[in-house]
């Protein structure tokens, strides 16, 4: 993290407090864009009410803990979500192969997958440390993970993220095939959109997820969404039998 703003100008969380609360989202920083506070530890208690109040972690494996909060945030609605003929022709084709699509069945797979170096950077962000933690968030009924698992039965793409009321944050993705993470966002937005959440919290504008229809709204706006969405109440996360991805048209309520 680089800034000409001093490091001690931002919150210091304790990490022996994991109750305590964080500053409130307009003490962000503009630029790093919302940057908000820095320590403290990852404990479900923390990482909760980090979630329910729109901020989230965000570090290097040699870096404090860094609290975020962006303005703008970039967000999906389910029912607007592009899907591409490309991505339909592909969704067919990989299911008729006997791909298929399972929620939470090897949370830690997704995200030590979600972990791995990419080709493109050569490191990653997710540390152990996180891995455990999310691992706790799972336990707890907290974070869900999307798979794509092959004919073979090898996981080949994914996501995973923190259900907070009806708001899923997505926190990473992968793909060791062309197309996979992307049928895995697809499945996410048809349950999210049938199962009243709101929208999807994708965080930080990047080019992959504006091409499916993610769009940046105000902090303000998403903090009203966060705090009026309907809670989402469900034992347990299952694919739904009558969800055909390949011919779902976003726009259609059901």
């Amino acid at each position: 993290m680089s800034s000409e703003k001093s490091v001690n100008s931002l919150a210091l969380l304790d990490p022996q407090s994991s109750d305590e609360p964080f500053p409130p989202v307009e003490m962000a920083w503009t630029e790093p864009n919302g940057l908000l506070a820095f320590g403290g530890d990852l404990s479900p208690t923390r990482l909760i009410n980090a979630y329910r109040s729109g901020i989230f972690p965000w570090y290097n494996p040699d870096e404090p803990i860094y609290w975020w909060s962006p303005d703008p945030r970039s967000v999906l609605y389910p029912n607007k979500i592009h899907i591409s003929k490309s991505l339909r022709r592909s969704m067919r084709s990989l299911f008729n192969k006997g791909y298929h699509i399972h929620f939470d069945t090897n949370f830690a797979a997704v995200v030590q997958s979600c972990a791995a170096p990419r080709m493109q950077s050569g490191g990653t962000w997710i540390t152990n440390e996180m891995l455990q933690a999310y691992v706790q968030l799972h336990k707890l009924g907290v974070a869900h993970s999307v798979e794509i698992w092959n004919q073979d039965k090898k996981l080949v793409g994914g996501l995973y993220g923190i259900a907070t009321g009806g708001v899923f944050s997505g926190e990473s993705m992968f793909s060791t095939e062309r197309d996979v993470s992307k049928i895995a966002f697809v499945a996410l937005a048809w349950h999210m959109q049938h199962w009243g959440f709101s929208l999807i919290d994708c965080q930080i504008e990047n080019s992959h997820l504006s091409s499916m229809g993610a769009e940046n709204i105000s902090r303000k706006t998403y903090l009203q969404i966060l705090k009026t969405a309907r809670e989402f109440q469900h034992d347990y996360w299952q694919i739904e039998a009558e969800a055909e991805l390949s011919r779902w048209q976003p726009f259609i309520q059901k």
